[in-house]
């Protein structure tokens, strides 16, 4: 491909406003531009990373004997009000209604429209098992979209659904996925970690995300590096060190306007982990006081799995319901429903409210003084240690590429996709669901490689396998060795990719150092710098993007040098 029939819209001066370096990488570099919050379109060389990425996304599928079909985006709302999430989702969904003034929706998943057609189509036991996949368009009407590309109200996602006659097929296609999503992230160049997560409005079975570690993450993973834990931190778990006993007269103390444990603990000169932290929240059923220790926080993912959505309770609420101010609440007898977490320990006295304002109750004792119903509900920290093996863990930022979710009979049930077995019995298909995202692959390499000059492609997923950079295109010896080695690299068939070389050869009548700066930014693995000083000596230049090293070559050796240098890149 020539540079000069390229639509390439490099930038020099840097985005204000964007902290993402994938976003502002691939604004500078000309590979996506941003139609409105969430929005973006994929310019060519965006599109040429998007397509390479999905190629391995197609391999690695039909390795495992999915078989791609194409979904619909545009959805009748039925089938979503079958399975109940079109009342549970909120507003991520984008509703609508056609001119006869039916509901419908845009896809945000598939799950239902798949569940539809097994249901229509399998009828025994001989037709299973199944995996279907597709590459398609979701949208979601996300908040606060961020991050670039990582997330956007539109967006394109490989996602397979399994359909097994048992749990035990399931737990088969399960593993298949796994494996699948390693050799496709492996493929890709990124560096990730499988980590048990949070299946959220999928189901409430085993699940998994694949994150890949960096700076920009909107997650944070927990991870031991001794044994393997590996968690999402909304699901993560971990055993905190426990505070020495001390002793503490059960006894009401006077701490005049002083609410916080921060508070509280300098006034009254005692470590925080002494203290409970009583919070007052409101569900759709009931109000329920958390209880939790004063070192710690609530992990809102993980008391939402328990109670449902919830708030806190403002001051107001507060006093309404327990007649106390915020700030002065504790454990003590309450008749509404008490949820406390495990790490507090019940061989330790406390601190905690009073029940009355500025004061607070010294020596109270978990179970003998209240009893609640006791649950994971903190956040782990990173001075805690592993939950399998008592080892130190730690936490790092990362960014979700990929998920996989066993979703069981909870699609198959309400959207009648029953099965005869063996034996004649009706049976519900089981399920599993598995997403990718591209864009979110593509934004992870960047983030995992760059460095102060723009992109350092995986050479995977490059939007090309090498650049030819001839410095004086007016130089009719240049340009006939740049055109010689463009035609005869890529004609060279690259076993790597399973196809030939593609080939960029910069042909634009530009200075060298806007070239050079481009051919950087835009992060091609393999440069190929022909200059007549070089050429005087007979020689052309081979330069590696990630590592910057460099060798001069002579030119009828060059074609193998380059292919060479290809092969050793990373």
């Amino acid at each position: 491909m020539r540079y000069s029939n390229l639509f390439i819209p490099t930038m020099r001066e840097t985005p204000s406003g964007i902290n993402a370096i994938s976003h502002i990488l691939m604004l500078k570099a000309g590979y996506v531009r941003q139609l409105a919050a969430g929005l973006f379109i994929f310019l060519p060389l965006g599109w040429r990373v998007l397509n390479k990425i999905n190629v391995i996304l197609k391999e690695e599928m039909e390795r495992i004997g999915a078989q791609e079909i194409s979904m619909p985006i545009l959805h009748p709302a039925e089938i979503w009000q079958q399975t109940g999430r079109w009342y549970s989702i909120k507003e991520e969904m984008f509703r609508l209604k056609d001119r006869t003034g039916r509901d419908m929706c845009l896809g945000m998943t598939h799950e239902e429209i798949m569940t539809w057609i097994a249901a229509k189509e399998i009828k025994s036991y001989r037709q299973l098992p199944q995996i279907w996949y597709q590459i398609q368009t979701k949208l979601r009407d996300e908040a606060r979209p961020r991050g670039g590309v990582l997330r956007t109200r539109e967006f394109i996602m490989k996602d397979s659904y399994s359909f097994d006659a048992d749990n035990e097929g399931l737990d088969r296609s399960y593993q298949m996925h796994a494996e699948a999503y390693h050799r496709i992230f492996s493929r890709c160049g990124l560096r990730y970690y499988q980590v048990e997560s949070d299946p959220g409005i999928m189901g409430d079975m085993e699940s998994h995300e694949f994150m890949a570690p960096t700076p920009a993450g909107e997650d944070e993973i927990v991870l031991c590096d001794q044994c393997g834990y590996a968690a999402n931190i909304e699901v993560a778990k971990s055993n905190p060190p426990i505070p020495p006993k001390i002793d503490m007269e059960f006894s009401e103390v006077y701490t005049p306007n002083k609410k916080s444990v921060k508070e509280v603990s300098e006034f009254l000169g005692l470590d925080e982990r002494y203290f409970i932290k009583s919070l007052l929240v409101i569900t759709e059923k009931e109000p329920v006081l958390v209880l939790i220790r004063g070192d710690h926080e609530i992990n809102e993912k993980k008391l939402a799995r328990i109670i449902g959505e919830f708030s806190f309770a403002s001051p107001e609420e507060a006093h309404k319901i327990l007649g106390i101010e915020i700030g002065f609440i504790g454990p003590l007898n309450h008749k509404i429903r008490l949820i406390a977490d495990k790490s507090i320990s019940k061989d330790i006295l406390y601190v905690s409210g009073a029940n009355k304002k500025d004061y607070h109750i010294k020596g109270i004792t978990p179970e003998k003084d209240f009893r609640p119903e006791w649950h994971d509900i903190r956040k782990v920290s990173e001075i805690d240690r592993c939950i399998k093996c008592n080892a130190p863990i730690r936490i790092e930022k990362a960014i979700e590429v990929g998920n996989i979710f066993k979703l069981g009979t909870k699609y198959s049930l309400p959207l009648n996709a029953i099965y005869l077995d063996k034996d004649g019995k009706e049976k519900p298909i089981i399920m599993g669901s598995y997403g990718i995202g591209p864009a979110r692959v593509a934004a992870a390499a960047i983030e995992q490689n760059n460095d102060q000059d723009g992109i350092i492609w995986p050479k995977s997923i490059a939007p090309f396998d090498i650049e030819i950079i001839p410095l004086n295109m007016g130089d009719s010896k240049t340009t006939k060795i740049a055109e010689e080695l463009y035609e005869k690299v890529s004609e060279i068939y690259n076993s790597f990719a399973d196809r030939h070389m593609e080939v960029l050869i910069d042909d634009r009548d530009e200075r060298p150092g806007v070239k050079f700066k481009d051919a950087d930014l835009i992060g091609i693995p393999i440069q190929v710098i022909i200059g007549e000083k070089g050429l005087k000596e007979g020689k052309i230049e081979i330069k590696k993007r990630r590592t910057k090293e460099s060798k001069k070559v002579t030119i009828n050796k060059a074609v193998v040098e380059i292919v060479n240098s290809y092969y050793e890149t990373y």
